[in-house]
């Protein structure tokens, strides 16, 4: 008997994407559900969308962001009996045998509790290149899964039971952060995080460096740190730090001293903001348990 599997997708000005996305979840030898959250798309991503009758379509009045869009379709698909819940980017898309195959390693090890496919990039060939870092950092492999420490949330196979003991993205991350967050709850519960050999998505992206985004991405580095439950209190705000002071220095490669100093002082203000009512870093950690 087939489980039942849930595709959550959420968008955000993707029209370009939709048809190819949302085509090859159809053409899915594997039967799913698709529960698409559009975070108030000011392109025609809607009307596209609403083409599919098999959508089960969620607007939202707000940009949520990735996790808390996701948290809502996430919550609904668990409340209608999803064995399994596949997370995929709005500008990614699988082939026919994707799911099934995610589907077959999950079943054979209870344990795992999110699975990825590889990620290839638009012309189906070449490794997505963000990808490739994570999968390099594979700390084993067996029966086709490559078991890292965390893979990014473009194309996340999770199983309920997972789900259900991990919990749903932590809501003090904005855009970027949260899948890093997500994947130590997940080691912190004792389920395995790898990556299906046997699979593959396309994730049709283009990887933009800018100080902005490092910035952003930086300060959820911080904030991952604060809040990983793997971690005792003290210990978790002294590797904070070290984020803190370390990244800077990493960055000035990239930008120089200027703004690599920029950076640093950013983040001394975001550290000492929860170093001075550390409040919301103890609700996270105490959810995450």
């Amino acid at each position: 008997m087939d489980k039942k599997v849930f595709v959550i997708i959420v968008t955000y000005n993707g029209a370009r994407w939709i048809d190819k996305n949302i085509t090859s979840l159809l053409q899915s030898d594997y039967p799913v559900r698709i529960i698409v959250v559009d975070n108030k798309s000011t392109d025609n991503s809607v009307q596209l969308l609403q083409k599919y009758p098999q959508i089960d379509l969620i607007l939202s009045d707000e940009n949520l962001g990735f996790g808390k869009a996701n948290n809502i379709a996430m919550q609904k698909a668990m409340a209608q009996g999803a064995d399994y819940l596949f997370l995929l980017n709005q500008d990614a898309w699988v082939f026919n045998d994707t799911i099934g195959n995610l589907v077959s390693k999950m079943e054979a090890d209870s344990k795992t509790g999110l699975l990825s496919p590889r990620h290839y990039g638009s012309d189906g060939i070449t490794p997505d290149a963000g990808f490739a870092t994570y999968y390099s950092r594979k700390t084993g492999e067996e029966k086709g899964i490559a078991t890292v420490p965390f893979v990014n949330a473009a194309a996340w196979m999770l199983s309920r039971a997972c789900v259900e003991k991990v919990g749903y993205f932590e809501p003090l991350f904005g855009h970027y952060g949260e899948d890093r967050n997500y994947c130590d709850r997940v080691a912190y519960h004792g389920f395995t995080i790898g990556i299906d050999t046997d699979s593959k998505i396309i994730h049709d992206r283009v990887i933009a460096r800018n100080f902005t985004k490092d910035l952003t991405q930086s300060k959820y580095k911080v904030l991952s740190a604060l809040i990983n439950p793997a971690y005792p209190l003290a210990s978790a705000y002294a590797r904070a730090l070290r984020e803190t002071v370390g990244l800077p220095k990493y960055f000035s490669t990239f930008y120089g001293a200027g703004k690599a100093a920029k950076m640093l002082m950013a983040l001394t203000a975001y550290y000492l903001k929860f170093l001075i009512n550390p409040s919301p870093v103890k609700r996270a950690r105490k959810n995450a348990l």
